[in-house]
């Protein structure tokens, strides 16, 4: 099992990205458009004890949430990339306070959420503010799609200074193949840990 330098637990987060309703629920946004696939819906459940165990220890939670803010009318203001790829998101989508929007229920409850609107959570959003004021200097990320927010927000990381630990079975991708390929490229910005073997890293 790897090991990690010493740290205080305390100043350790974890931060899952965009594990939502409107992605992983069967009545959210990609529920209904057929666009699941089993590795990602089961995240939650495969991150859950490492939360539990973190805030054993006195860890912090943070939820990263993809956001479409609505425009004028109420339809999403989306990225013409993102249209493109996902165009059967529509109104109420990834709304701020809507269930679609909503951490899934088996993370519940976060101890703060990010309301992110790109890839990175820490793009335009209060996450670098609010690991500095709660002195957090390292992440244990997982979350979806690995080739997409977690590898943008790990790189981001990175580029801050910020220790991180990737959660390699507690991320995932629509695919297999891009999942494992952008594990082995983000192993220069950050360290990789299965969720069993961080709650075993907890425990000691």
């Amino acid at each position: 099992m790897a090991s990690l330098d010493p740290i205080t637990w305390t100043r350790t987060a974890l931060l899952t990205i965009d594990l939502q309703n409107d992605f992983l629920h069967p009545d959210g946004a990609y529920g209904r458009a057929g666009q699941s696939a089993p590795a990602i819906a089961a995240l939650p459940g495969r991150i859950r004890p490492v939360l539990d165990a973190l805030r054993k220890r006195g860890g912090t939670y943070i939820s990263a949430q993809f956001t479409l803010v609505p425009g004028p009318g109420g339809a999403p203001l989306i990225a013409p990339h993102l249209k493109r790829l996902r165009p059967f998101l529509t109104t109420g989508d990834f709304a701020p306070g809507g269930f679609g929007h909503d951490l899934v229920e088996a993370l519940k409850p976060a101890d703060y959420t990010i309301e992110k609107v790109a890839y990175s959570a820490f793009y335009q959003t209060r996450l670098e503010f609010l690991l500095r004021a709660l002195g957090i200097d390292r992440l244990i990320v997982g979350g979806i799609v690995t080739n997409g927010g977690v590898a943008s927000t790990l790189r981001d990381a990175h580029l801050r200074g910020i220790d991180t630990v990737m959660l390699t079975d507690g991320c995932a991708a629509f695919r297999a193949d891009v999942h494992a390929a952008t594990i082995l490229s983000l192993g220069t910005v950050t360290q990789t840990m299965t969720c069993a073997d961080m709650c075993e890293l907890l425990k000691e």
